[in-house]
Formats: C-alpha cells, structure tokens, sequence
C-alpha cells in the first residue's frame, strides 16, 4: 500500500513539473530521496510521462489533428506542402531526431551516471541561467509562421539536451526559442508539441524494463503514477499557457538555481548522497 501512496506523490510531481521549464526528471530524481524513498529509476520516469503526454495529446487535440492531417495529405498533394500545418508535420520530425538518435546512443549514461544529484544540481543552476539570458533578451516577434527547418533544428538538439535530468526539456526548448526571437506562448506550444514523438517513444520503449532492477515499484504503482500525472499534467498545461501570455520566466528561473544551490548544499553536508 505504501507503494501506491508514494506513487501518487510521484504522480503529482511529474504533472506539475513535465510542462514548466523546472525538470520533471530532476524533481523525480532529487525529492525521492528527500523522503528517503531512493531513485525510482529511469524507467519509472519516462513511462510515467506517457501520462503527461496524453495530457497534451487532449489539450492540443484540434490542432495535432489539422497538422497531422495536413501533413498525410501534403504527402499525396504537392500544393499543400507549403501550408504551414504541412510544413510543421515536418518540422516536429525532423525535430525528433537529435533526441531519438542520442537517446539511443547514450542510454545506458542516462539511465546511470547521469542521473548523479551533483549533475542534476548543477544543470537546474546552469539552464537556468541560459532561461532567464534567452528569455530577457530574445525578440519577441517570431510566430510559428516564421519557423523553418533551421530553427526546428535548433530546437529538436536544445531538446536533445534534456536527456541529462537537470536540464527541462520544456525549458531547453523554450531557451532556444527565445533565443531565436519566438514568442513566450509560441516556444511553449510547440515545445509541447516536439516533446510528443520523443516521450511517447522513451515511455513505450522502457515499458520493458518496468518489472526490472531500474523500476523498485512494479507495474501497479507505475500505472497510477501515470494517471495521476496525467489529470495535474492537464491542468498545469492550461495555467502554464494563460501564466506566460503575460509574465515572464524570471520566477522559474530564481526557483532553479535556488533548488539546484540547496541539493548541492545538502550533497555537501552529507544530507543527500549523489
């Protein structure tokens, strides 16, 4: 019972952190052993981010359906292929790919040795800098009607970043974004819809370890974990969306650094280990 009381905690820690720019999978990493319950591994956190992008997959829902449309029927008709529903099919494809292919390639350092707390520390304090520079002094005058394959680029390798926990992969994206001069809500949006492929994929492709020595808690705890982040998930997408139409990132940035400076003090003091 125990078991699933500490999934529902995890749970909400997942939905609550998956979509702003603080590390879904350092909150995962960092809080657990907080409360003395140890990593609940890699596994653990992708598949329950499958709950997470469900979430997306409901509140994006109209338009994941006119670009995924658009895209299969620009395959077919050549004078669709510059629509921009067309072209952002392509976009989140193409994007998809750092992630995918350095996911595969560095698995075993990321379901390990980076999962250390003095890495997670220091990337919540060094992206958080790179968030707070990129958001005060990007241009705000790119839509998505301006993206290109360039950029897409950009972003899907600023994404590959969050492979190390610590880093957000909202947060990367967002940072890039900003950076090339995207609007707030426009970064946050398709830094939402990016993640799809790429979470999907990690979530369905660790369900084979969740009976395993990478997952302490099993299949029933990890299923309502998911569920669970899926419901807070929802909600924190809605409140994240109207929140940054119109503020800034400053407060995530100062609860990054101020996080990542507490773990690394509580590493120090022997509170925590790596």
């Amino acid at each position: 019972m125990w078991d699933y009381l500490e999934a529902v905690v995890l749970g909400i820690i997942q939905g609550l952190t998956e979509f702003l720019p603080i590390s879904s999978s350092a909150h995962l990493r960092i809080f657990p052993e907080l409360f003395g319950w140890g990593d609940p591994g890699a596994a653990f956190t992708a598949v329950t981010q499958i709950g997470t992008e469900i979430a997306v997959l409901l509140y994006f829902r109209k338009d994941i359906w006119r670009i995924g449309s658009s895209w299969t029927r620009s395959l077919f008709q050549p004078e669709l292929r510059g629509h921009l529903d067309s072209r952002m099919g392509w976009f989140i494809i193409i994007g998809s790919l750092p992630i995918v292919l350095l996911g595969l390639a560095f698995e075993d350092a990321i379901d390990s040795a980076l999962r250390s707390l003095w890495i997670v520390a220091t990337m919540l304090i060094v992206m958080g800098i790179v968030l707070g520079l990129a958001d005060h002094y990007g241009g705000k005058e790119r839509t998505l009607k301006d993206l290109t394959v360039r950029d897409a680029v950009l972003m899907g390798v600023a994404q590959a970043a969050a492979l190390v926990p610590g880093v957000s992969r909202s947060g990367a994206t967002i940072s890039m974004g900003r950076a090339l001069g995207y609007e707030r809500e426009v970064t946050a949006r398709y830094a939402f819809l990016l993640a799809i492929p790429a979470v999907v994929g990690a979530g369905v492709y660790k369900l084979k370890d969740v009976p395993g020595s990478d997952n302490p808690y099993g299949w029933g705890p990890t299923i309502v974990a998911t569920v669970v982040a899926f419901f807070v998930g929802y909600a924190a997408i809605a409140w994240l969306l109207r929140y940054i139409s119109t503020r800034s990132f400053l407060p995530f940035v100062g609860y990054r650094i101020v996080l990542g400076a507490g773990v690394m003090a509580l590493l120090a003091a022997g509170v925590l280990s790596a």
